[in-house]
């Protein structure tokens, strides 16, 4: 009967379960069934920059890796994506990124007007890089510029002069370009996961940290955020120019933009409280202030000129001092022949 059993179970029919089967219970991966992102990026034909804007906008999806920070992709969401219709090609033109001319080019205008047109926010960057003059390059995706161009609204914003509203605008010297960049970065961030303390990280990324620090009074609160905070894309060496400029443009410059960031953040962390509060050293290690009734007296003053026992000290000091020289012109004088 034992002999039966045990056949019975190591002939038990195994199912084959994706990564989005929600008919079965979830199963532990294993090793072999996640890779890492940049081999995702090379089984889907993608460069690292388009890989990773497809993960931000949210047509590949990726799992937190094993340590902080990490980053993985299961096979099933490999194979999901290449049994899609016209892959690579059609995955490749929905992260494709254009900056200035080729923008210009596929809207059939000048540059100079593709540029007043981001200018103004009517084209939203999606990413920035730096060129080898440090000049910021904003990058555009072609999909939806080709859906602005075909949009009947748009026509007179191509052709023709620049509605004198706008022009207004363009001369006050209005560049909404880093504004927007920020706005549409931190949406990706606030997507990437639901663990409040890491959301409440993201939006403090774009804020100076004295807003962060007027925000966020708790020592061990603000510490515990301050590890959530994300490094300005690029990944520049921190101490280079480069990282300078990028840090520039994440941080919000505009005072009712930072105020919503301020309300979002203070939001947030209140959220990150209530779920897991951050971690304080151990009562007996926390330094204790004594209340201001024990503190010793500071020391008195030493009185002054002003007060009756200094006056008495200062007259006595007088007398004695004309006495001794009283006395010592005495005494030259009856030692003189």
């Amino acid at each position: 009967m034992s002999r039966q059993q045990t056949t019975t179970t190591a002939t038990t029919t195994r199912r084959s379960v994706t990564a989005f089967d929600t008919s079965v219970r979830p199963v532990v991966a294993t090793d072999d069934s996640w890779v890492t992102t940049g081999r995702a990026a090379r089984e889907l034909g993608l460069r690292r920059m388009e890989f990773d804007l497809g993960v931000r906008l949210g047509r590949i999806r990726t799992e937190p890796g094993r340590t902080p920070g990490e980053r993985r992709v299961a096979r099933a969401e490999i194979e999901r994506l290449r049994a899609g219709p016209g892959f690579p090609e059609s995955l490749r033109r929905s992260v494709h990124a254009v900056g200035t001319a080729e923008g210009a080019a596929l809207l059939d205008v000048a540059k100079t007007r593709f540029t007043r047109l981001a200018r103004l926010g009517l084209l939203v960057p999606v990413a920035f890089h730096l060129n080898r003059y440090r000049a910021v390059v904003w990058l555009y995706l072609a999909d939806e510029l080709r859906l602005f161009g075909d949009d009947a609204k748009s026509a007179p914003l191509l052709t023709g002069r620049t509605p004198e509203g706008l022009r207004g605008l363009l001369d006050s010297g209005i560049d909404l370009r880093p504004r927007n960049w920020r706005s549409r970065h931190l949406g990706f961030l606030l997507r990437e996961d639901e663990d409040p303390w890491v959301r409440a990280g993201a939006v403090a990324s774009f804020l100076e940290p004295l807003h962060v620090a007027q925000v966020v009074r708790d020592p061990y609160d603000r510490s515990h955020l301050n590890g959530f905070r994300r490094r300005p894309p690029g990944g520049a060496s921190p101490d280079s120019p480069g990282a300078g400029i990028a840090a520039d443009l994440m941080t919000a410059c505009d005072p009712d933009e930072i105020a919503w960031l301020r309300a979002d953040l203070a939001r947030l962390v209140d959220e990150a409280r209530a779920h897991r509060p951050a971690p304080r050293p151990p009562a007996s290690r926390r330094p204790v202030l004594s209340p201001a009734s024990s503190r010793p007296a500071p020391p008195s003053r030493p009185d002054t000129p002003d007060t009756p026992a200094a006056g008495d000290r200062a007259r006595r000091r007088g007398l004695l001092a004309r006495w001794r020289h009283r006395t010592a012109r005495t005494a030259r004088t009856a030692s003189r022949p």
